[in-house]
């Protein structure tokens, strides 16, 4: 039985990497009782809360925190008609704090998941471990066979290619999960008590190529590399499909990380996910979903981006007109959401216009 770290005593840390540079950005429906026990890694960080659901219901933050919190109100003053493009009821609604940031680095965790410990039962500042993975290269282009290259203690095998050692740029740190396994509801239903008690120390870069399923609650990225192209697309209420919100995301950021040379890393760090959500509530959520994947993934796999598109926010646009080209016979569904994917560029261009972050 895995059980979560006790971070009960630990002090809060003293030189935290990246204090300036890294926004945490949470979404929930509940008070973020949760933060108390991550207090000695996050609590020097700025909180950008985005909260679902009822407008008028306050949250509670713990005390000593710094933050900003955003309703649906504040999305729909601050974004106006775009903000159709931010979902509701739904945790994909996250990605308008990734929006409103104007930090470097953005870390996302979900109020369900608690610090968990390593097998010499440390506990683990799952942040510092995002951030060592996105200051470190990736390797995308040749497997690496004793995983990352980079981490101390490992380095190439005999017969990687030296002119592919100095690496490329790491746009997004992937993390796991001990306890509650991110399993869809099928999966679910047949293994109701299954959880997951294996730690495997291991930082991988995923190939070129390849595409895998993202989950959203333990994530990290480089905003400047690849946030423009981090939307979690339309789910929730008034919409066919949820809890697709991290795979579209993932599915996005792959093929134009590819395109354009980035990294995506995936392995440590780990969280305790502390709670299974309901199994049949999700069938309901998904089912279009698993049928649906079947022809969505295909469609990324062979997705090509032109050589014009040099930058995220072309490229996504490139991808939203395949979506509204290849998925709409799918469903009409589809054709709204390669819609929502521009006004989401649309919006995010209105938020951080060129002259104010520095770039042409």
């Amino acid at each position: 039985m895995v059980e979560p770290a006790n971070t009960v005593g630990l002090p809060v840390n003293p030189t935290p990497l990246l204090k300036d540079e890294l926004d945490i950005v949470i979404p929930t429906i509940r008070n973020l009782d949760f933060l108390e026990m991550w207090r000695p890694f996050l609590q020097p960080y700025h909180l950008i809360i985005v909260q679902d659901g009822d407008p008028s219901k306050k949250i509670h933050v713990p005390e000593g925190y710094d933050y900003e919190l955003y309703n649906r109100n504040d999305i729909n003053r601050i974004l106006g008609p775009k903000a159709s493009c931010i979902s509701f009821k739904d945790s994909a609604c996250r990605c308008f704090g990734y929006m409103v940031s104007k930090k470097k680095y953005i870390f996302t965790i979900d109020d369900d998941c608690f610090v968990a410990k390593d097998p010499s039962g440390k506990a683990v500042n799952a942040l510092e471990q995002h951030i060592k993975n996105l200051l470190c290269p990736s390797s995308p282009f040749f497997f690496n066979t004793l995983y990352d290259p980079y981490r101390e203690g490992a380095d190439f095998v005999r017969g990687y290619p030296f002119s592919l050692r100095e690496g490329v740029s790491t746009a997004v740190s992937h993390g796991l999960w001990l306890n509650i396994p991110d399993y869809d509801a099928p999966t679910q239903l047949v293994k109701p008590k299954e959880r997951n008690t294996r730690y495997v120390d291991a930082v991988m870069t995923i190939p070129k190529g390849t595409l895998f399923p993202m989950c959203g609650m333990n994530l990290a990225f480089d905003r400047d590399l690849i946030g423009p192209a981090m939307y979690f697309g339309l789910m929730g209420d008034g919409q066919p499909i949820g809890r697709y919100d991290d795979m579209w995301a993932g599915w996005c950021i792959k093929v134009i990380c590819d395109h354009l040379s980035l990294g995506v890393k995936t392995g440590l760090p780990y969280i305790y996910h502390s709670k299974a959500s309901n199994p049949f509530v999700n069938l309901k959520k998904e089912y279009k979903g698993i049928f649906w994947q079947e022809e969505i993934i295909p469609f990324f796999q062979n997705a090509k981006l032109s050589k014009e598109a040099v930058t995220v926010q072309q490229c996504y646009i490139e991808l939203s007109k395949m979506v509204k080209e290849k998925l709409s016979s799918l469903d009409p569904y589809f054709d709204k959401l390669a819609d929502a994917m521009v006004t989401w560029i649309e919006a995010w261009d209105e938020l951080n216009p060129p002259a104010a972050n520095g770039k042409a």
